[in-house]
Formats: C-alpha cells, sequence, structure tokens
C-alpha cells in the first residue's frame, strides 16, 4: 500500500509540518524506521528516537515541543493510540481470508453459515451451529453444537468454542483461547473424594470483545458467564464459571477471577491480578498488577494495590515506611537502650 502524508494527515484530521507529497508503505517501530515508513511518539522514553528514526513521517501528539531539528515530516493528532489503531487497520495488518468453506474443513449440514464468512483448513463447525456474514474462522478452529457466531467475528487458529455458547458481532479471539469449558466445581465425598457437579451453562460475550491467546472462559454451572460489550481481555487470564464482567473493563495477563464474581464496566486490571469468588467490583475501578483483592470493592473510580488490596494511595504511603522499617528498628532498639539506661539510673 502506497499513501501520501497529506492523505494520511486528512484521515487522521491532523496537521501536516513538512512534506505533504512524502510517500508511506508501511508503518514500523520509531527505533527502526526506514525511508517509506510512518512511526509514531507517545511514550517521552521514545523522544530521542525522534532525532535519529529514517522515517519518513512522523505521528505525534499536537503539544509534542521538538528539542532540535527533525528529519520526518510530522502529523500532529489529538490521540496518538487512537489514530496509530486507524492506520493499523488502514493498512491492513489482519491478512484476509477468501469466503467460502475449505475443501478440508467439516461444516454439520444444519449449520447455518452466511454470506461472505470465510472456514478454513481443518476446522469443525457442528450441529446447530450459526455463524453471521463476513465472520472469518482460521485453520483448526472448534465450534460445538448450537454456539452462536456473530456477525463480523475474527477466530484465529487453535480457538476452541464449547456447545452453547454466544460470540457477539465484532469479536477477536486469538489462538488457543476456549470459551465455554467446564467451570471448576466439586462436591466433596465423606470418602475423601470429590464427586463433580455438572456445568450446564454457557458463556456470552457481548459485541467488541476481543480475548487473547491461550486465555479460558468457564461455562456457568447454571445459567451465564457473561463478558460485556466492549470488555478486552489479554492471553493466559482466568475467568472461572458465572463470572460477569462490565462494558469497557480492561484485563491485563495471568490475571485471574473465581466463580461468580462481577465485575463493572470500564474498570482496569493489572497483570497477575487475582479476585476470589462471590464478590463485586465497582464501575471504574482501578486494581494495579499483582493486587490479590479478596473482598467487595465499592467505591466507583478507586485505585487499589497489594494484597489484600487496599487504598492505591495507603499503599504508596505504606511502602515509605516499610522501605525504611530496618533504619526504625534500628531507632527503636537505640531508644529501648536509653530507656533502660534512665531506668537504671
Amino acid at each position: 500500500m502506497q499513501i501520501t502524508a497529506q492523505e494520511i494527515s486528512v484521515f487522521l484530521n491532523g496537521t501536516l509540518e513538512g512534506n505533504p507529497k512524502a510517500v508511506i508503505q508501511r508503518p514500523a517501530r520509531i527505533e527502526e524506521a526506514q525511508t517509506g515508513d510512518i512511526c509514531f511518539l507517545a511514550n517521552p522514553k521514545y523522544h530521542p528516537f525522534a532525532y535519529t528514526t529514517e522515517a519518513s513521517v512522523l505521528l505525534v501528539g499536537r503539544d509534542f515541543k521538538p528539542e532540535k531539528p527533525l528529519n520526518p515530516t510530522l502529523i500532529r493528532v489529538d490521540d496518538v493510540y487512537s489514530c496509530v489503531s486507524l492506520l493499523l487497520e488502514k493498512f491492513g495488518q489482519s491478512i484476509p481470508q477468501t469466503s467460502g468453506i475449505d475443501t478440508q474443513a467439516y461444516a454439520h449440514p444444519s449449520a447455518q453459515i452466511a454470506a461472505e464468512v470465510s472456514v478454513g483448513a481443518f476446522s469443525y463447525v457442528a450441529e446447530g451451529v450459526t455463524i453471521g456474514k463476513q465472520t472469518t474462522v482460521y485453520p483448526q478452529v472448534y465450534i460445538g453444537k448450537n454456539a452462536t457466531i456473530g456477525k463480523n467475528v475474527t477466530l484465529h487458529p487453535g480457538v476452541r468454542i464449547y456447545r452453547d455458547c454466544v460470540i457477539g458481532d465484532g469479536c477477536v479471539i486469538h489462538s488457543n483461547a476456549v470459551i465455554g469449558s467446564d467451570g471448576f466445581g466439586f462436591a466433596p465425598q465423606e470418602d475423601g473424594t470429590y464427586k463433580k457437579i455438572p456445568q450446564i451453562g454457557h458463556v456470552i460475550l457481548g459485541k467488541d470483545v476481543e480475548v487473547g491467546s491461550n486465555t479460558v472462559i468457564d461455562r456457568a454451572t447454571l445459567g451465564a458467564t457473561h463478558i460485556k460489550d466492549g470488555a478486552k481481555l489479554d492471553n493466559l487470564i482466568q475467568i472461572a464459571h458465572n463470572v460477569e464482567i462490565g462494558e469497557n473493563t480492561v484485563i491485563a495477563a495471568q490475571a485471574g477471577i473465581a466463580g461468580s464474581t462481577k465485575m463493572g464496566k470500564n474498570c482496569m486490571i493489572g497483570g497477575q491480578a487475582g479476585f476470589v469468588g462471590h464478590i463485586t467490583v465497582a464501575d471504574g475501578s482501578k486494581v494495579q498488577a499483582q493486587s490479590g483483592v479478596s473482598r467487595s470493592l465499592k467505591t466507583p473510580g478507586g485505585a487499589w494495590h497489594g494484597s489484600p488490596a487496599f487504598n492505591y494511595s495507603d499503599f504508596m504511603r505504606s511502602q515509605v515506611v516499610f522501605k525504611n522499617l530496618p533504619d526504625l528498628a534500628k531507632k527503636i532498639h537505640e531508644l529501648e537502650k536509653i530507656i533502660e539506661e534512665l531506668k537504671g539510673g
């Protein structure tokens, strides 16, 4: 693909400074870009590369103030990250498949597969499945009995969708994610063994949900595990049975959420955070990485850290005290000696 700096500036509603006729062939990282590339600058850590990059065009925020002359043409925009997303979409980073069912794929005769759907080789579409138009099913995907897949969905290689699950319009599910595996339910018996509790519910993904590679979302024991519209899940996340994730909540890698926890909308959850079961998390909560949440978080918009998690600002003040504990212990020991000497005197 070839496009001029002027065309990109118009597309992004930006302000151009430099050569409007500069031709762009591809996006690239700022530290690796060459002539014909467009790169972006949003993180201050990468400012030095702005003066050494060989890129033809550099995307920056409107408040960017160069400290010395720059070689690339600049395009100033309101929100760099949002514009990068638009650019990558325009440059077509996802390689489209042609529509149709590959001869090496299997689709049950009862499956309802809309027009402009692509089903890749060695994929399996079971009885009673419904797939909406313009959906892409890459090779080696399994779609279980009576599952419903919406419009414009992308199922990357190796995805497994169990029976009865519902995938909303515009969802993206990355390789080896599992949607609808059994929840972890076992009843202890008198002889010390465990009897499996049948998990007869399902999973519902709302519209525009993205699920990362190797993430697992368990089906409900009864009812549904529900990931609501716009939620984004990173790789290697465990969502247990009957969990609810609110609209536009984002969860980073290796987080784990135990059964029946209800998480609000617009939450931001850091990597390796853990949540016990049967609690609620208020809308807009921000939970820092590696935090352990052992009780309900009831304050909307609150920030939390630690294990067990508590108020973020209190945690940071506590950290200051914690790192000074050796000196504090030494001072206490000295004061004890003085007290003992005073008693003796």
